[in-house]
């Protein structure tokens, strides 16, 4: 039996800063149609303050939310109480891959688990409180794609271990 391919998408600047005070750092539509794109159909994992921050399940995915609040309680999602348990739930829903999405605590956790990364890598340097681990590891480009918008110079890149 195959194992469950674990994937983590994240949107990133050079220096790795991903949010500051529970938000995004940017909203940039393309990115958000190609997270849409990638993980529709999949489960997703996050932790309890993505899942605030987004304020409701996804739609067309199962929504994971890791808590070690055993109270937390999210209409439309799947409540688990350490991330290996998550992944084995989602993996349970999935067999092909599933979608780790934040935040940083949950990517820190995940970086080591993970075998595929999606980063939306935005050109310059942001100040942060939530930096993405480091993914040094991670030294097989899949594909890459640099774009624009009218705000941002981004690069949609996969990445797998070698």
């Amino acid at each position: 039996m195959q194992r469950t391919k674990i994937s983590i998408i994240a949107a990133i600047a050079e220096n790795r800063a991903i949010g500051k005070n529970n938000k995004l750092l940017w909203h940039i539509p393309q990115d958000m149609k190609h997270f849409r794109k990638i993980t529709s159909g999949h489960p997703v994992v996050m932790g309890r303050k993505t899942y605030e921050s987004l304020g409701r399940p996804l739609p067309d995915r199962t929504n994971i939310v890791v808590t070690r609040d055993k109270l937390f309680r999210a209409k439309g999602c799947i409540i688990c109480y350490s991330l290996d348990i998550a992944i084995r739930t989602a993996g349970a829903k999935d067999s092909q891959e599933i979608f780790i999405i934040g935040g940083g605590k949950i990517y820190e956790q995940a970086i080591t688990l993970a075998d595929k990364l999606y980063l939306t890598v935005v050109k310059g340097n942001y100040e942060a409180d939530t930096y993405f681990p480091d993914y040094s590891d991670f030294k097989k480009v899949v594909s890459r794609k640099d774009r624009e918008d009218s705000k941002y110079k981004f690069t949609f890149l996969e990445l797998e271990r070698p």
